[in-house]
């Protein structure tokens, strides 16, 4: 498997290749990710599970049934909630964003196709998300997966990262930059 040394040097890193070598190897890959995507929606819209997840008030033993039943109540697949009791185990749950962010990169390198994350003023529809990947798909030549998020600080427009390109239409940078050229 080829890896890049960043993904493979961090710790979240570590553990996303470990899951996706398990995954890919017991062909269970797309199960897992869809897993994950849920494992993501989740910490997004839980205060509950977040807290779950990076309180370091919870024992070792709370977090794991916790987390077991969390992954029964999102109906995790199986490999996907044994690496969440291991996760637990170890002390690593606050590690969960990072590891899935690294497991995607991992996925779409192996399908051949290259992630972009994306940030918005406001939540793009189908539509805007098609022409995204179009635009993104022509400029690289490949196929794009796009890590959409929301940030409503930008105000309007978007902030792209692929890989370590950064391109930034932002309205929030743009007055940035103008203020500091009006300050000389």
């Amino acid at each position: 498997m080829e890896n890049s040394g960043g993904i493979q040097a961090s710790l979240s890193g570590r553990y996303a290749t470990a899951l996706f070598e398990l995954a890919r190897d017991s062909k269970s890959l797309v199960q897992v990710e869809a897993s994950l995507a849920t494992v993501r929606q989740a910490l997004d819209e839980s205060a509950d599970f977040k807290a779950l997840t990076t309180s370091p008030l919870i024992a070792r033993g709370a977090a794991a049934n916790a987390i077991a039943a969390t992954a029964g109540v999102l109906g995790l697949d199986p490999t996907t909630t044994n690496f969440l009791g291991v996760l637990a185990h170890n002390r690593r749950l606050n590690q969960l964003p990072a590891i899935i962010r690294a497991f995607r990169q991992l996925a779409a390198a192996h399908r051949g196709e290259t992630t972009a994350e994306v940030v918005s003023a406001h939540p793009l529809d189908d539509d805007q998300v098609a022409a995204l990947k179009q635009q993104l798909r022509t400029r690289l030549g490949r196929d794009v997966n796009v890590d959409l998020s929301v940030d409503s600080s930008l105000l309007g427009g978007l902030v792209v990262k692929i890989g370590s390109q950064m391109i930034d239409s932002s309205i929030k940078t743009r007055l940035n930059s103008l203020a500091q050229a009006m300050k000389g």
